[in-house]
């Protein structure tokens, strides 16, 4: 079997060493050393100055529309994670989608202005498979129209624009470190600000509002996370490099081999500083994707419909975003993890051109009998 991902796991003794000081400690969560610990790496690794550690990626979103005291309508993606926009919704607001750019599948600018009415309060936008967004454009547009910007950038660890992570765009930027990321921390996520007012307001707003033992500031939830989740983030911390330059290896030793694959990859030419956090292609039809995936998958080897279907399609939402429309019935991510061998990767590619390949002579055999008849 050859799952889609595999989560990066540090040699087990790494982690046993943590877990021995939390053994000595007897301080399991409540903002313990170890937490502290990780967001002062994490600044120091991604070169930012605020961060604050909380217990998923969707907290991280709730925890920052609620920080910036969203109303009404919020301009999103269709394209990304149901997380984006189920946590628009669950806080109160309505999510208005803008189509995708093809090839890059992240929000088009050009189309945000058009969709921006009175109710309008701000802009959230996924950086797809770690493929940045078009921040200038759209801190221009939100300057102009006067709203707030958060960016899920669940995918985007370790990805920089101008040599600057790319946490540092937006007023909040939010990421994920589930299991399935290319950082994690078994469960947990983080949020990102330049201000660090925003960054005391969301300190209270993670711990029930405390400002002390018997002092509250405002309301808050419990978005805090554990000193045995920190641990795994710190005991993998030192093999980043690693796990990076394997992906960049793996995702163009993929992009090699498909190559006569009738596909569309992702475009991340100009990125200055990418994180190959996914493989996805883009089949020509949903009904090759399809044949694809089921031999794919009667060989044991799994790929992901990321994502699909389109937020604009849920049952709580609507829009019209025929792009992402067309994308999500045919994108596939391929399997991408750290000890994903290349035998297993020209495997996978070989059932992909099987598939192409008995396309292509059926429609050459339907074709000469239509001319012989």
């Amino acid at each position: 079997m050859i799952p889609v991902t595999k989560p990066f796991l540090p040699p087990q003794a790494d982690y046993q060493g943590y877990l021995d000081g939390i053994w000595n400690r007897n301080w399991l969560t409540n903002n313990g050393p170890l937490v502290n610990e990780l967001e002062l790496r994490l600044k120091e690794y991604l070169g930012v100055n605020h961060l604050l550690y909380v217990s998923n990626g969707t907290m991280a979103l709730q925890i920052a529309i609620k920080a910036l005291d969203l109303k009404g309508e919020i301009i999103t993606t269709p394209f990304s994670y149901v997380a984006t926009t189920s946590s628009i919704v669950w806080e109160g607001c309505k999510p208005i989608y803008v189509d995708i750019i093809p090839g890059k599948f992240t929000i088009d600018p050009t189309k945000i202005e058009e969709a921006i009415t009175p109710e309008t309060s701000a802009i959230l936008a996924t950086h797809v498979y770690g493929i940045p967004c078009d921040v200038e454009e759209i801190e221009r547009i939100a300057k102009k129209h006067n709203l707030k910007v958060i960016y899920d950038a669940a995918h985007a660890f370790g990805v920089k624009i101008k040599g600057r992570s790319i946490f540092e765009y937006g007023d909040i930027s939010t990421c994920s470190f589930h299991a399935t990321k290319i950082f994690h921390t078994i469960e947990g996520g983080g949020v990102f600000t330049k201000d660090p007012e925003l960054l005391k307001k969301m300190s209270f707003l993670r711990n029930f509002g405390h400002d002390g033992f018997d002092k509250f500031n405002g309301l808050g939830i419990n978005g805090k996370n554990s000193e045995f989740h920190a641990a795994m983030g710190l005991a993998i911390l030192p093999y980043l490099e690693s796990i990076l330059a394997k992906r960049k290896e793996q995702f163009v030793f993929y992009k090699n081999l498909l190559q006569k694959l009738s596909v569309e990859f992702s475009n991340i030419e100009k990125i200055e500083s990418y994180n190959y956090s996914y493989f996805p292609i883009v089949f020509q039809s949903e009904g090759i994707l399809l044949k694809s995936k089921q031999l794919l998958d009667e060989n044991g080897i799994a790929c992901r419909r990321y994502f699909y279907p389109g937020l604009n399609t849920l049952d709580y939402t609507s829009g019209d975003c025929p792009v992402s429309d067309a994308i999500s019935t045919r994108v596939l991510c391929l399997p991408l993890y750290h000890i994903l061998s290349k035998e297993e990767q020209q495997m996978i590619a070989r059932f992909l051109l099987r598939v192409q390949n008995y396309n292509n002579d059926k429609s050459n055999l339907e074709l000469a009998e239509t001319r012989n008849s």
